[in-house]
């Protein structure tokens, strides 16, 4: 039996496999065991079936190692195939209502020592998104009448992430984390970040991630966890929109 076959390798869920022909064919997409009972013209499951129109895609349905295979049984002629894989959807960022999080807004302040200074909102970010975006987010908390703390929260490489966001809550009563590529970049591992948004004995989420000029596949590809938070995007939202929710959401708590 003549046919084409192409290893994928490991492939995630959800992943869509894209087949370009040069002619109809028979197109089979099949985990390593099935390929192997069809080499042995054993009985054996697949994804697929007869490809009238070109490219054709079929997404993967469960992670593994996949293949797949081109032939002809039962048509006349010949056809060459290419095959490649894409990405599959993508997660939309969260956008349900900052309010639905309670555990965002800490309900009164902290015991911490007198003439300590407390804030609303705090904003951790790296030194690189300071011009880009923070300056002008934390003037617009201001002009929203919120106190405003971010200057110590200027990240660096080399400093304590955990340490920074906990000085920062503790002293605030909403904590912001601009995430984008320079803050990646700095080396702090998926699960680190990731463990400081989510407070990990309840599992409530304690940080409002501001995703800037990074992509749904970076956020992805650093955190998988992260990416299901809820977010703000400043690719779906204007920094005076963000700020204005943050300060409702303030404005709610006290209420």
């Amino acid at each position: 039996m003549n046919f084409l076959h192409y290893d994928l390798g490991n492939r995630q869920r959800g992943e869509i496999v894209e087949i370009t022909l040069t002619s109809g064919a028979n197109v089979r997409l099949m985990t390593s065991s099935e390929f192997s009972n069809y080499k042995n013209n054993k009985q054996h499951r697949y994804i697929g079936g007869l490809a009238k129109k070109s490219p054709i895609r079929l997404q993967i349905p469960n992670s593994g190692h996949w293949y797949v295979v081109v032939d002809m049984q039962g048509l006349s002629g010949s056809t060459r195939a290419s095959v490649r894989t894409l990405p599959g959807p993508l997660p939309e960022i969260r956008e349900a209502p900052l309010s639905s999080i309670p555990s965002l807004v800490r309900d009164q302040e902290p015991n911490i020592q007198p003439g300590t200074e407390f804030f609303d909102v705090f904003i951790s970010h790296a030194s690189e998104d300071k011009d880009s975006i923070v300056r002008s987010l934390a003037n617009e908390l201001m002009a929203q009448g919120l106190k405003v703390w971010y200057d110590e929260f200027t990240l660096r490489i080399g400093d304590s992430l955990r340490q920074k966001i906990d000085r920062g809550l503790a002293k605030s009563r909403v904590g912001l984390v601009v995430l984008s590529p320079s803050f990646v970049s700095k080396g702090w591992t998926n699960y680190e970040l990731d463990g400081i948004v989510t407070r990990t004995v309840s599992g409530e989420q304690i940080l409002l991630p501001i995703w800037h000029n990074i992509t749904k596949q970076e956020v992805i590809d650093f955190s998988p966890s992260l990416a299901d938070k809820v977010a703000r995007s400043t690719a779906t939202h204007t920094v005076q929109e963000i700020a204005a929710e943050i300060a409702e959401l303030l404005r709610l708590s006290t209420k």
